[in-house]
């Protein structure tokens, strides 16, 4: 066993050294890029041809789990630079299972409350502070608000400003309406709930943060049955950058047609010029790109709207999960990248948009001309 470790660990230090490739994860590993190629400036291209396809950013990441102990910070670091992920957001997860139980995910504990906290803030908060990690961007979210009661979350931001001043600059993953958690004590936010967001919705535009938020659409029983929720968001709050997750899809809602779900969101982004979304979770490739027939459509939806959109796992560092799982997750959910254009590639994957809203100072690379043949 001790031998097996040790030549496992040899293979991964010559891994990380050659940018060489786990077997049945090609195109998973973006070794070789650094932080420096994303300066302005930097005259290095991108070359699709012989680099991988899986995205530099991790704009929709889990540093801490519902429940039971998370993958530690150091090593959850070394599993992105491992994969070449060099810009990712620090989500907690805001709906905590009781620390007084043994359940590690909300699915395998139905009838047990998930319920709104800030101590997953205030740990990836301290995680950052007491490790600073050095050649990745991590940027901190606050994932503790509870969107049906809006009252209480200018007080959460001023409790993390007055402990942490500066250190946050993202919103989310907050649920308007998560139908996976109706087991677990959740309900979708009220319609009339949504007109008392203003006072923190007013701060955020003042501080130029995003809101990233998990509104699913419906059903397969009731396709459109939450839709109404999102929309109420967008026309009171246009100012507001808003970041819809999952292209609002879930395993709930798995029969919508592709031309329906990519008119329903090419609409919503016609009218509303701050709404962006993001393309995390594996379930869009499991429900909609892989369905026979809807690539070639969610490639051109994605080539159209190449500056709405973002890259992210939705991975949860749950501690049992290995780095192998995150691979799998990086590179499922960055497959449909293969096949987008060159100008998409490089503000969705390579990071530009996620730089844009932020407002950071890198700048993703050109993409390299073709070589021929």
């Amino acid at each position: 066993m001790k031998l097996l470790q040790a030549l496992t660990t040899s293979m991964a230090i010559m891994c990380t050294v050659s940018a060489c490739v786990a077997p049945g994860l090609s195109g998973s590993r973006n070794a070789g890029l650094q932080l420096d190629d994303f300066l302005p400036g930097s005259s290095e291209c991108f070359d699709r041809q012989s680099q991988p396809y899986t995205a530099v950013v991790d704009s929709h990441l889990h540093f801490r789990p519902f429940g039971g102990a998370p993958i530690p910070f150091e090593r959850m670091v070394d599993i992105l630079r491992d994969n070449g992920v060099l810009f990712a957001n620090m989500y907690g997860i805001g709906q905590s299972l009781p620390v007084t139980g043994s359940c590690e995910y909300y699915l395998d504990c139905i009838g047990t409350p998930a319920t709104p906290s800030l101590k997953n803030d205030f740990a990836n908060a301290q995680a950052m502070l007491d490790h600073k990690p050095a050649g990745i961007h991590l940027t901190l979210s606050m994932t503790f608000p509870d969107l049906s009661r809006p009252d209480q979350t200018l007080r959460g931001m001023a409790l993390l400003d007055r402990e942490y001043p500066g250190q946050f600059k993202w919103m989310g993953e907050v649920n308007l309406v998560k139908q996976a958690l109706f087991g677990n004590s959740h309900k979708a936010t009220p319609l009339q709930t949504i007109a008392n967001w203003s006072p923190f919705m007013q701060e955020l535009a003042r501080r130029n943060i995003p809101l990233a938020i998990h509104a699913d659409i419906g059903s397969n029983a009731e396709p459109t049955k939450y839709l109404h929720l999102m929309t109420e968001v967008l026309r009171r709050y246009p100012r507001n950058r808003i970041i819809w997750m999952h292209l609002g899809l879930s395993k709930e809602l798995t029969t919508m047609s592709a031309d329906e779900h990519i008119r329903l969101i090419s609409g919503l982004f016609d009218r509303h010029p701050n709404l962006m979304a993001d393309l995390s979770w594996r379930v869009l490739y499991d429900v909609a790109f892989s369905k026979p027939g809807a690539r070639e459509k969610y490639v051109t939806f994605i080539n159209r709207y190449a500056d709405r959109l973002l890259p992210g796992t939705d991975f949860v560092a749950l501690w049992k999960k290995s780095a192998d799982v995150y691979a799998e997750e990086l590179r499922i959910t960055s497959d449909i990248f293969r096949d987008i254009d060159d100008n998409a590639f490089r503000n969705i994957a390579l990071g530009q948009n996620y730089f844009r809203v932020l407002g950071l100072k890198y700048q993703a690379p050109a993409i390299c001309a073709k070589r021929p043949g």
